[in-house]
């Protein structure tokens, strides 16, 4: 297991002149920009678990960065978009309701409607969230996920929303990060039932921007993280009486599992991040 994430703050700033990854305009078709508050419609998109949290398949929900030039794949990869994106505009059909976890299932959507322009925005951007590394699940936070490319993705949104915000101000987000180490021959079964039903919850209280988790090997180890639109939002999520399932059922499933909140910080004009213990 992984030590508790240091309390020093990590601060990453963008290059003035960073590039903007490009895809092939003619692999992907480019679907008519609709408002801020919509995206294509969940059921379009796999729900194939692997696809969505190691892929970010959920990244193809975005027409508007479709119809553009951003990726969150580098050059050399393959486009996240899911094979089972419509193959034509005239097939598409759009939704309010946001795949934000590897559930792509009713119940577990994020309400686009619900959020202030900042929050909508970097829930979108957050639909390109991966890992970038095999050992993310002890690497340093930072350094484990593709932070880069989700704020290239919100940098290309700002610039192509026909509802954008205009200018960035610098604005924070509650994070929370799990660090674990399950017990040898956990219930598996039950493991699922119990983060599945949390979750819902969660997007049923609101406020979830995006709920990502790894998968664990050999060594049962394994990273999950929240980012919420507020720390109440947070509080309010996990009040449910599956979360406090979870919470008891939680040295039957851990041998260690270590909990942490943190202040992610878009900087101003999307020129970096800082990310930092939660202080109030």
């Amino acid at each position: 297991m992984a030590p508790r994430i240091s309390n020093q703050s990590i601060s990453h700033n963008f290059p003035a002149t960073k590039p903007i990854i490009h895809i092939s305009t003619t692999e992907i078709p480019q679907y008519p920009l609709p408002n801020s508050t919509e995206v294509l419609d969940p059921t379009l998109i796999t729900q194939d678990f692997d696809l969505l949290r190691f892929e970010a398949a959920a990244f193809g929900q975005l027409p508007a960065i479709h119809s553009g030039t951003a990726s969150p794949a580098d050059s050399s990869q393959t486009s996240p978009v899911s094979p089972r994106s419509p193959a034509s505009p005239a097939d598409a059909k759009y939704s309010t309701n946001l795949i934000s976890s590897p559930y792509n299932n009713p119940g577990h959507y994020l309400d686009l409607t619900t959020l202030p322009p900042p929050s909508l925005l970097f829930a979108k951007a957050l639909t390109a969230l991966k890992p970038v590394r095999g050992d993310y699940a002890t690497a340093p936070y930072t350094e484990a996920l593709n932070f880069d490319d989700v704020l290239n993705v919100l940098r290309e949104l700002l610039r192509t929303e026909r509802d954008g915000v205009g200018q960035w101000a610098e604005t924070s987000f509650y994070v929370v990060t799990f660090r674990s180490l399950l017990n040898e021959g956990v219930d598996q079964e039950w493991l699922y039932r119990l983060d599945y039903e949390s979750h819902r919850e969660a997007c049923e209280s609101g406020g979830l921007l995006k709920y990502w988790f790894g998968k664990s090997g050999g060594d049962r180890r394994n990273l999950a993280t929240c980012f919420w639109h507020s720390r109440e939002d947070a509080y309010k999520g996990g009040l449910g009486p599956w979360h406090k399932k979870a919470r008891a059922a939680g040295r039957e499933l851990y041998e260690k599992i270590v909990f942490s909140t943190h202040r992610f910080t878009v900087l101003e004009g999307v020129q970096g991040y800082r990310f930092e213990d939660w202080r109030e």
